[in-house]
């Protein structure tokens, strides 16, 4: 079957938005920041799940059930991290990761 788009391009676009999450996480000290640099490598895993998916068996619905569960997990990761992100506000008065060394105090 021929489709319009080679699953390479797909791989592609998903290394690329993976290495640019891995870049903010490993250089931004930003904390709202690194939170959406993971949900980033998140979504370039869904779009290699996604196009393996279509291009491998597209008559099953186990590619799709991957990505919603994915889906799941980032959702409640976010949740998790941006509480996180609160109380390192109103006890430190910064989100700068390299300024707090504890979560305590």
């Amino acid at each position: 079957m021929i489709y319009g788009i080679p699953l390479e391009w797909y791989l592609i676009l998903a290394a690329v938005l993976f290495c640019i999450g891995i870049y903010g996480v490993l250089a931004r000290r930003n904390a709202v920041v690194t939170l959406m640099c993971i949900e980033l490598m998140l979504n370039a895993v869904n779009i290699n799940l996604l196009a393996f998916w279509r291009y491998l068996e597209p008559g099953g619905a186990l590619g799709q059930a991957f990505v919603v569960f994915v889906y799941v997990v980032t959702i409640a990761a976010a949740g998790v991290g941006l509480a996180l992100i609160v109380a390192l506000w109103r006890t430190h008065a910064t989100v700068n990761l390299e300024d707090v060394n504890r979560l305590a105090g």
